[in-house]
């Protein structure tokens, strides 16, 4: 077939354009795989947007729905049933031979497949299972592939997917149970929350028995901004699917007001520093030792400070921690320290044991150094009275500082 054939291009002009709002797409966590000599794809290779093999090369995956036509009318969605959007579906055979056909051009290294809800949730997850097993099977594929799955369908039906799919994914889709109630009454939080778990149970079977079974795990997404819940809300809510499910990732999708939209929903978007900030708050609680009442007492009644990002925000209101000696202090506060990454303060630690470590050397170290100056003692360095200034938040956020604060 094809690509280029009109029908199918104005098809994947619809469904690419529909898979958009969908962030959760990211291919971390997948484990290195090359075809053998008869059949396509690789999940090693360099690509050219938009995704990451586990050794960091980015990577490309085509992003598409299944169809967009869909039995659920969920207020946020711009694919509801009430939705007056143009509607398309692939067949099971277009979806194969577009992944086939991207990737021998060198367009894309991987799928990412998701879909409306069309008859029933079985029969979409089973269209779903055969668009991955006919990749693998019959054409050998061995590129990334991640599936959307639907909670609603039969456990058997989403274990089947694990066995073709590097990574699965179920969207949490609100943080708050009583939104989803409000926004998306189709939808069962319950039932949501027991196909993550299942799911759970069996890619650590499949860990622990050495066998195949969506080796990249599984992630989420959240829209931010659609109901009231705070950023305290949704990170909760975070932390308790890494600590129940061992989730790859969380993703944030900031919400987009919509066509003809409900009058449950807010008339604009957040603003997208607000998506941004909680992706810092979540690597925050997955990195660097944080817990949510910690990030959240950065800001102001449950909701992050825009302005300069969660870590700072918590130095800045805890200024009597510091300055952190890199020589002697502990990692959990260098972890703290404004400006030092987790890499950076693991450098240190190795380095310090063979000499005491001097600002040139912390630059080598750490790109941010510049910020994290205040927050740091050094073998040549001593902030003195820096952290006691009024204007230091001013200073070290984002946009013109005076010079020589630090210098």
């Amino acid at each position: 077939m094809n690509i280029m054939d009109p029908v199918l291009a104005k098809k994947l002009r619809i469904l690419a354009d529909a898979a958009k709002y969908d962030a959760s797409c990211a291919s971390s966590g997948s484990k290195g795989r090359k075809a053998g000599a008869d059949a396509v794809g690789s999940t090693t290779g360099a690509g050219i947007c938009h995704s990451y093999t586990p050794d960091g090369r980015c990577v490309s995956l085509l992003k598409i729905l299944l169809t967009n036509y869909c039995l659920f009318d969920c207020a946020y969605c711009i694919n509801r049933r009430s939705s007056n959007v143009a509607r398309a579906r692939f067949t099971v055979e277009e979806v194969v031979s577009l992944t086939l056909g991207f990737y021998k051009r060198n367009y894309i290294e991987g799928l990412f497949l998701s879909s409306g809800i069309i008859k029933t949730p079985d029969h979409t997850m089973e269209t779903l299972v055969r668009v991955a097993r006919t990749l693998r099977q019959s054409h050998g594929f061995a590129g990334y592939i991640h599936l959307k799955t639907i909670p609603e369908a039969s456990p058997w039906l989403i274990e089947q997917a694990g066995l073709w799919a590097d990574r699965l994914s179920i969207n949490v889709e609100l943080p708050a149970a009583d939104s989803l109630r409000v926004l998306a009454p189709e939808k069962d939080g319950a039932s949501i929350d027991t196909a993550m778990g299942q799911m759970s149970e069996r890619i650590d079977e499949a860990r622990e028995e050495r066998r195949r079974f969506a080796p990249a795990g599984q992630s989420t997404q959240m829209i931010v901004g659609a109901d009231a819940a705070t950023d305290e809300t949704v990170l909760s809510r975070s932390a308790a699917l890494y600590g129940r499910y061992r989730l790859r990732r969380v993703y944030y999708s900031a919400f987009s007001p919509i066509p003809e939209a409900s009058s449950l929903l807010p008339a604009r978007s957040p603003p997208l520093k607000r998506e941004n900030r909680l992706y810092q708050a979540d690597w925050l609680l997955r990195y660097y030792g944080f817990s949510v009442p910690e990030i959240a007492a950065g800001g102001a009644d449950g909701m992050l400070d825009l302005d300069i990002d969660p870590k700072l925000a918590w130095a800045l209101k805890h200024r009597d921690r510091f300055p952190v000696d890199v020589n002697s202090g502990e990692r959990e506060m260098l972890l703290r320290v404004p400006g030092l990454g987790a890499k950076a303060v693991d450098k240190i630690i190795v380095a310090r044991r063979r000499t005491r470590l001097t600002l040139g050397d912390l630059s080598r170290l750490s790109p941010g150094l510049k910020r994290a100056r205040p927050f740091l003692i050094a073998d040549d360095h001593t902030p003195g009275r820096l952290m006691d200034r009024l204007d230091l938040r001013d200073r070290l956020a984002p946009g013109p500082t005076q010079p020589g604060l630090f210098d």
